[in-house]
């Protein structure tokens, strides 16, 4: 009897701690299982393996027939899926605590091993029916559940928040922003739960200004969209790869780059409509050469505040036919714009003055007639293009 406790006991240790290097350790996390369908807010709990640990139920989205919840446009915004067809939505901060935060949480396959390094991802992005952007987003994961039924925040030191703790706002609102990190474990970690897990007094918020286009309703919270989360148990000599984009992929490694000539006979309109910022295929990281054109621009709107900024993303025909059968690739133009509005506001540009004009690859780039090299007339078409409006 001894012996055969010994052999049940082993065996339920190796299940409990059974886990293989690059296993996602978190069951459902594209939310893509339902059990239910859901019909109204608040039904996270349809999503099969996660709760909401507080009184504040999150959501879910899906291709619900019920507008509120449908995706890829609902009642705060619209955004398509990052991972699948479905996501959740969580209420990461409101001034005031005016509107109580939410949470999402799921129980890991597998308690984590002490001392092994794990690498945690997760992805989000800002409805547009926010009021407010936040910081502190973050990943907690723990030994015990989160579990109330009172509309509080958690308050705990959170595992993992934007590119290593830097409590960065997350305002992008037009693309999913990766939040990834390395994470050593404790040991017996066996539940993530995401949110905002600071105070009031250590988050920092921005009033966001509602695009005109958007027709929601404002809320006065920073609402978020959360999808396509991962723990993944690291080897020896594994690395945590957090936003790779090094623009090689199987189908170009080309990234075009052109010198523009800005002659000081120009006026501030013709210098900001000559630049043009390349990409390399199905990425939207700026290079040191597009930086170098924002930062012209962001000079000459600087010095003309009466002027407004169209900013046109380009895609060519290859990425879209890609991105229709791999969310990874869709919507490159938008992405595009996001991460170019993105680097604008840093430079003190703000969101007000700029114009989102999506284009898809309707519009080859007139530098591309003629050209014979095709990796090298695409790579000139993968782009995003300015319009001065006054």
């Amino acid at each position: 009897m001894k012996f055969i406790t010994t052999m049940a006991f082993g065996m339920m240790s190796v299940l409990a701690f059974g886990q293989s290097e690059g296993q996602n350790l978190v069951p459902n996390g594209s939310f893509e299982q339902v059990g239910k369908k859901p019909k109204k807010l608040g039904s996270i709990e349809n999503a099969t393996g996660w709760v909401s640990p507080t009184g504040v139920r999150a959501d879910l989205f899906s291709g619900s027939k019920v507008p509120d919840i449908a995706v890829p446009e609902n009642v705060y915004g619209k955004e398509s899926a990052l991972d699948g067809s479905n996501y959740a939505g969580i209420v990461g901060f409101s001034y005031g605590n005016k509107l109580p935060r939410s949470y999402v949480m799921a129980r890991l396959e597998a308690p984590m091993k002490k001392g092994m390094r794990y690498c945690v991802k997760f992805n989000v992005s800002l409805a547009e029916a926010s009021k407010y952007a936040s910081n502190n987003i973050g990943a907690k994961l723990s030994k015990k559940p989160f579990g109330t039924d009172s509309k509080v925040s958690i308050i705990e030191e959170p595992s993992l928040l934007h590119f290593n703790n830097d409590h960065k706002i997350m305002s992008a609102r037009y693309n999913w922003t990766e939040v990834c990190g390395l994470y050593q474990a404790e040991g017996g970690e066996k539940y993530i739960t995401l949110g905002n897990f600071l105070s009031d007094e250590e988050t920092k918020s921005t009033r966001m200004k509602k695009d005109p286009k958007v027709k929601v309703t404002q809320t006065i919270a920073a609402y978020y969209y959360l999808d396509n989360i991962s723990v993944v148990l690291l080897g020896d000599d594994e690395s945590c790869s957090c936003q790779a984009d090094d623009g090689s992929n199987e189908y170009s490694k080309t990234i075009y780059q052109r010198v523009f000539k800005v002659d000081e006979d120009m006026t501030a309109e013709e210098k900001i409509e000559l630049h043009q910022v390349f990409f390399a295929f199905g990425k939207r990281k700026i290079t040191e050469q597009g930086k170098a054109s924002l930062d012209l621009i962001a000079a000459e709107l600087t010095a003309n505040p009466d002027y407004k900024l169209e900013i046109a993303g380009h895609t060519n025909a290859m990425e879209d036919s890609v991105g229709a059968e791999n969310d990874y690739f869709a919507d490159m133009d938008n992405k595009r714009i996001g991460a170019v509005m993105e680097y604008l506001k840093g430079k003190g540009i703000d969101e007000g003055r700029m114009i989102v004009s999506r284009k898809g690859h309707s519009i080859p780039n007139e530098e591309s007639e003629g050209e014979e090299d095709e990796d090298l007339r695409m790579a000139k078409d993968r782009r995003v293009t300015f319009k001065v409006r006054k």
